[in-house]
């Protein structure tokens, strides 16, 4: 099993101790951020969380340990995501966060570090140019960004420079893209600012409505990993769930059934389903038809909620494959990207002086 660099709020020098990264590709996603290192493959995978004392303005925690503190730190700490259906909410914050990941894996102030960023093909320009500035005020000497479709397309092995038609669906926390790939580039693309994120908050607000109970926002993403589906499947079972009563305030613990969980979610997963089914028939014909044959992929966290790749294959009509490394699809892409510089440079969208 791969092992994963922790983050860590600790400086240890220039090169923190590792060799001086000189390559990177990082995902910085709205609900984990994955590093990959040329040379190397990825050497960081965290949740986008990070958590600050708004009365210092220190930073008290990163990654997975901030991520346990949502929900459950006094009014004066604060533990944020700084990206939101994509995109950044909070600039300063999320730069912060950047050159804590580049510290981490051993980015010196004075190196000259090259990246590659993954965005949402949906954000716009401005939003490009915040995450560009970001990850240079956080210490990298050049940046790229390249289309969260197509990393993703180039990480799940696709033959992308092929005239044959392939289609990928990234459902990430914030966003859900779907882009027919053909001849190295994006030849239909539909991309939505839904996620699972949105999952969790639409459990939410049918456990208030329904039940009269509100519960958090990791009690709602264990829900949903536990008993969440977008289709019936076997050996089915309910849920003990523990939230606090509207009416009383206080703790209050009942049951939910997995009908009741795909009830919640119907919704946005219907609207991730019609992208998918506006994309493909945006496409050619003739790439369209290939679809039947090599299907469509299916990749990102959102992606690996249970029956998901059944309702869309049963919606859309066309078969749906789950990748093998469905989280870490994006950023090998993006890293496939960096090794490969010279033949993959077309699939990079912002231009700059040559590396």
């Amino acid at each position: 099993m791969r092992r994963y660099a922790q983050w860590t709020l600790t400086s240890r020098g220039a090169t923190g101790g590792l060799p001086l990264a000189r390559d990177l590709a990082i995902d910085l996603g709205t609900a984990n951020t994955l590093v990959y290192e040329r040379g190397r493959g990825i050497v960081l995978n965290e949740p986008s969380v990070i958590a600050m004392n708004e009365r210092t303005g220190d930073v008290l925690a990163v990654g997975r340990e901030a991520w346990q503190m949502i929900g459950r730190t006094p009014a004066y700490i604060v533990a944020v995501r700084p990206l939101r259906k994509g995109a950044i909410t909070d600039f300063d914050t999320t730069q912060r966060m950047i050159r804590l990941i580049l510290q981490q894996v051993g980015v010196g102030r004075f190196g000259k570090t090259r990246v590659v960023v993954c965005v949402p093909s949906v954000i716009t320009p401005v939003e490009r140019r915040a995450v560009t500035d970001a990850a240079r005020r956080a210490g990298a000497s050049d940046v790229r960004l390249i289309d969260q479709p197509m990393a993703a397309a180039i990480g799940s092995g696709l033959p992308i420079h092929e005239p044959v038609g392939n289609m990928i669906i990234d459902v990430g926390g914030g966003t859900a893209e779907t882009a027919m790939v053909s001849m190295g580039g994006i030849v239909s693309l539909k991309a939505i600012r839904v996620g699972s994120f949105d999952f969790d908050s639409a459990l939410q607000m049918y456990v208030r409505r329904v039940h009269g109970v509100a519960i958090g926002e990791r009690t709602a993403e264990e829900i949903k990993v536990q008993i969440g589906s977008a289709w019936p499947g076997e050996d089915e079972f309910d849920a003990e769930v523990k939230g606090r009563d509207l009416t009383t305030g206080l703790p209050r613990t009942f049951i939910l059934t997995p009908d009741q969980v795909r009830s919640a979610f119907e919704d946005p997963i219907q609207a991730v389903v019609d992208s998918v089914i506006d994309c493909v028939s945006q496409a050619p014909p003739e790439l369209s038809q290939d679809l039947l044959v090599h299907g469509v992929h299916l990749v990102g966290g959102g992606g690996l909620l249970k029956g998901l790749d059944k309702r869309i294959e049963h919606d859309a009509g066309v078969p749906v494959r789950i990748v093998r490394t469905p989280m870490e699809a994006v950023v090998l892409g993006a890293g496939r990207a960096l090794d490969n510089f010279e033949t993959l440079s077309s699939t990079f969208n912002t231009h700059g002086p040559r590396w």
